[in-house]
């Protein structure tokens, strides 16, 4: 198991590190979730997570309606298969949300 950290890497980017798991999201993973009011357009890359289950969506989820409600763009980038997987089930893996790469 690997805790999750979310990295601010600077112009709106960040990354998420660890696992997305039952396990490692809290109920305080949802708090943390201010950095989606940061800047305008926001892309979160999701290279550097090691598992994921449900919770990870549940987690995107989220994100996307926090994003909304803040009127923030918002793209998912370097999804994890297992994730995308799950994502392509709830139809949620067609832009503007997903993209394979990060934007310059």
């Amino acid at each position: 198991m690997s805790c999750l950290q979310i990295i601010d890497e600077g112009g709106g980017r960040f990354a998420v590190n660890g696992d997305l798991t039952f396990i490692t999201i809290a109920k305080d993973t949802v708090k943390s979730l201010t950095f989606l009011a940061s800047a305008k357009n926001i892309t979160i890359d999701l290279s550097r997570v090691t598992n994921t289950d449900s919770a990870g969506l549940a987690l995107m989820i989220e994100c996307i309606k926090q994003a909304r409600s803040n009127k923030t763009a918002l793209k998912f980038c370097n999804i994890p298969k297992q994730l995308l997987n799950l994502a392509k089930i709830s139809g949620l893996d067609e832009p503007p949300y997903f993209t394979s790469q990060l934007e310059n």
